[in-house]
């Protein structure tokens, strides 16, 4: 449960950081009123692509059985640690341009008079944030066995977000948009490398892959990854009291590679949503006004 309300608060704060700065760029144009049906219009249409998602996934799943439902969802848990960390790395590469990039969509429809087409820019900034959210949970569902209590973490999560949210636009020193990102994206990465343990422990289960030593060792002892303080540990970090070979150089591998193309990529910057400052485009005419 832990590692799901992880994901749902942290996915949500970052689906604010993207409404907040669209919100801050409109409120600030003449034609502010129009601008915000279409912007909420957006973040809707972004969450029923979520959902969507999340009904045909769901769909798969229930029409599968056997052998077929669990390569499914090995699969998902494979895709959710992938794309853990793809996104950890675009955030990277794109965090210094992601506000002057969502401007610069808004501006170039604004423009146009095409309010259709800011509609469509927000939804797929929510709707990737969104379905990101739904392919991590189900790939926790499927490592853990299903995730108890859902509707509750969903709740949780979002109401965690939005006071996060909150925190982070008052300006705090201590709480910075910078140090939100630094911080979630290592509890991230942990996670991904928990995913791709338990992708590798499923392969070995379904005779895929030899487990080549196992147990390796036997750290019950001291801590127990079936304990509540060592499940939880394990969920997010792909601790094993008693590890097998094969996993255990897959997280090796993992942390080495992570380790080298985190210490060539660059640094990032998030500029808060309270401090976007409007971008100077002339008002849309009258006339063109929908």
């Amino acid at each position: 449960m832990g590692n799901a309300l992880f994901i749902v608060w942290r996915e949500s704060a970052e689906a604010m950081l993207v409404v907040g700065i669209l919100y801050a760029w409109l409120r600030k144009r003449p034609d502010a009123a129009v601008g915000m049906r279409y912007l909420w219009g957006g973040v809707a249409a972004g969450a029923a692509l979520a959902v969507t998602l999340a009904l045909v996934m769901l769909g798969i799943a229930s029409a599968l059985s056997g052998d077929g439902l669990e390569y499914f969802q090995l699969a998902m848990m494979l895709i959710a640690s992938a794309l853990i960390v793809q996104m950890v790395f675009w955030m990277r590469k794109h965090g210094r341009t992601f506000k002057k990039d969502l401007e610069a969509d808004m501006a170039r429809n604004a423009r146009a008079a095409n309010w259709w087409g800011l509609l469509v820019v927000v939804a797929l900034a929510v709707g990737r944030e969104s379905a990101e959210t739904v392919v991590f949970l189900y790939g926790l569902g499927a490592d853990s066995g299903g995730i108890t209590n859902l509707p509750i973490v969903l709740v949780l999560g979002v109401g965690a977000a939005f006071a996060t949210f909150w925190a982070l636009q008052q300006g705090s020193r201590i709480l910075s948009w910078r140090m939100f990102f630094r911080v979630s994206e290592v509890l991230l990465l942990l996670l991904a490398g928990a995913l791709l343990v338990s992708g590798i422990e499923k392969l070995i289960a379904l005779d895929v892959l030899p487990a080549l030593v196992d147990p390796l060792w036997n750290t019950s002892a001291v801590l127990d990854d079936s304990g509540r303080i060592g499940g939880l540990i394990s969920s997010f970090t792909g601790y094993r009291a008693r590890p097998a070979l094969l996993p255990l150089l897959a997280l090796v591998a993992y942390w080495t590679l992570l380790w080298f193309f985190l210490w060539r990529s660059p640094g990032r910057v998030v500029v808060k949503p309270a401090t976007v400052a409007p971008s100077a485009i002339e008002p849309l005419p009258r006339a063109e006004r929908h």
